[in-house]
């Protein structure tokens, strides 16, 4: 599986943003994908996944509320609308895809990533 992430850049906080990360790969489907997120100087943390189906959605509490994620598996596609941005929310978000269908929070049971799409939230 490919993924390339994109749709990031430079907006205001409380304004928004829709991140969308293509996938190929026969077993897109079948997996569950995740967004992540990596702030200088900081570790990579967990913001949202999606299961297979796209019946199970956990977020991370920070995002909950705010961000929504969403999936086309006819596109191959997943989606994290951002709303309300904050200046916190400033980091490299990456996708993910598992080799399961369960949205998993660890970062560890993902095995394939995209290359990162920068969003920058000014004050």
């Amino acid at each position: 599986v490919q993924l390339q992430a994109s749709g990031g850049g430079l907006v205001q906080a409380g304004d928004s943003l829709r991140l969308t990360c293509a996938a190929s790969g026969r077993t897109f489907s079948t997996a569950a994908m995740g967004w992540f997120r990596q702030a200088p100087g900081k570790e990579r943390e967990f913001v949202a996944a999606i299961g297979e189906s796209g019946s199970s959605t956990p977020y991370a509490d920070s995002v909950k509320g705010r961000f929504t994620i969403s999936r086309d598996n006819a596109k191959n596609s997943v989606y994290l609308q951002m709303n309300s941005l904050k200046p916190e929310d400033t980091a490299v978000y990456y996708c993910a895809a598992s080799r399961e269908p369960i949205p998993f929070r660890s970062q560890y049971e993902y095995s394939y990533w995209g290359q990162g799409t920068q969003v920058t939230v000014s004050s």
